[in-house]
């Protein structure tokens, strides 16, 4: 995956390189520290994701099927006796009842069987084979939507932590006010007010410092674990640049809904359950065969076992008069089909609706971009020369906290058009089918 990076604001970006190192080098209490960056996220959500792993296992489960499904066919083997012990009345084969009668008989050899219904067996082992299909093409689709999830999370995540860092300059920014204006009381030069308000601009940027890093915290621990990673891992990230992403154009954008992966899995378990309703249908007119032969000893206990050996045969064609009556099966059959059919019906209206929405956010993010990052250099250049000013004592201290809340509002709102504009590239290419 290509992706080119647009222009940024160099010193912003220098900056925040710097005290991400910061804040690498610091103690998070107990927790592990690990860095991670986008396309970590995206290999361990596909390797490492409990979802994902779901549905690799519900492909195996259905290719398990499928192999049971093959053994229609296959005779069992079996070997050891029996015996059959009666004391008392009896029924002769002519009907006549005889009592005070013993019988004991014992029969030990060896014997196979096998039940073939060509009905099930031809379209339950193709039914089969068409869940496994629907089983991968849902495993990859549904490894997307992980990826997507974890890469979505990722930039909320980056989004915090770069809010977090920004509000830690800003944090700084007022100490040192507070302390100068602190100098210029002390000295007569302001007003002890002044002083006041500095520090309760001081507090309330500490308090939403703090907010971020909260917020930073718990996206870090919903990554962790969509990544199935240790809870006590606190991740940071390593790219200090949130910028707009561009994704090389792929065929996804000649593709259809009838390539799409999820559509794919769908259609194949309507083919399954088509397949599956013929037994009820084309069903009838194929046989059962019963097939058994077995070889062994027979006799009294006591007496001399001799050999016997016997082999049974029957086709046999099962009409059930429920078939032309209720009709339950071929209802039940028609009624899962239905259903299915409609889930159909409701992805197509879904692939259609998030196309629109990711490409509109796009649209939307993108004619945002540029008036952000202008705000953003604006409100820079503002702090630093109010800063400068306070300095020289031709601005007064509320102006500088003025210039800090703009400062402040025009990142945050940077960083949430640029994250925003990014998941919706994501999201766009899983819309169309694309694999991440």
């Amino acid at each position: 995956m290509k992706i080119t990076k647009r222009n940024f604001i160099k010193p912003m970006q220098q900056l925040l390189g710097v005290m991400v190192m910061v804040v690498l080098s610091c103690p998070t209490h107990a927790q592990e520290r690990f860095p991670i960056d986008l396309e970590t996220v995206m290999q361990l959500s596909g390797a490492n994701s409990l979802t994902v792993q779901e549905y690799l296992l519900k492909h195996e489960l259905a290719v398990a099927e499928q192999a049971k499904a093959k053994e229609w066919w296959l005779p069992n083997l079996y070997a050891g006796f029996t015996t059959h012990y009666l004391s008392g009345a009896a029924m002769n084969t002519d009907g006549r009842i005889f009592t005070d009668v013993e019988q004991n008989n014992l029969w030990a050899g060896l014997g196979i069987s096998a039940e073939i219904d060509f009905s099930k067996g031809i379209y339950q082992t193709l039914a089969a084979k068409q869940k496994v299909q629907a089983a991968d093409y849902f495993s990859i689709a549904e490894k997307n939507k992980a990826i997507l999830q974890s890469i979505e999370v990722y930039f909320d995540m980056q989004n915090e932590q770069l809010k977090y860092i920004s509000l830690q300059r800003l944090v700084s920014q007022a100490d040192t006010l507070s302390q100068q204006l602190k100098i210029q009381v002390d000295a007569g030069l302001r007003y002890q007010s002044e002083y006041l308000l500095a520090n309760s601009n001081f507090n309330h940027l500490k308090i939403e410092m703090f907010q971020a890093k909260l917020g930073w915290y718990k996206k870090s621990a919903l990554l962790s674990n969509l990544l199935n990673l240790e809870q006590q891992t606190q991740l940071i990230s390593t790219e200090t640049n949130l910028v707009p992403f561009e994704l090389t154009p792929s065929l996804a954008e000649e593709k259809t809904i009838e390539t799409h992966p999820q559509y794919l899995g769908l259609q194949s378990e309507l083919h399954a359950l088509q397949t599956e309703n013929k037994t009820v249908n084309q069903g009838l007119l194929l046989p059962k065969l019963r097939i058994g032969a077995d070889n062994g000893a027979f006799g009294r206990y006591s007496d001399n076992l001799h050999t016997t050996y016997q082999v049974n045969v029957s086709l046999l064609w099962n009409i059930p008069f429920g078939r032309f009556s209720y009709q339950g099966d071929i209802k039940k059959g028609k009624a899962r089909i239905d259903l299915q059919e409609n889930k159909v019906s409701q992805f197509k209206n879904q692939y259609q609706q998030e196309i629109v929405v990711a490409t509109t956010e796009i649209q939307m993010a993108e004619e945002q971009i540029s008036v952000a990052k202008q705000a953003l250099a604006f409100s820079i250049e503002a702090v630093n020369q109010s800063i400068e000013r306070q300095k020289i004592g031709t601005a007064k201290p509320f102006e500088v906290y003025q210039a800090q809340q703009f400062n402040l509002q025009a990142q945050l709102d940077y960083l949430k058009i640029i994250s925003d504009f990014n998941k919706a590239q994501y999201a766009l290419k899983v819309a169309k089918g694309d694999n991440l």
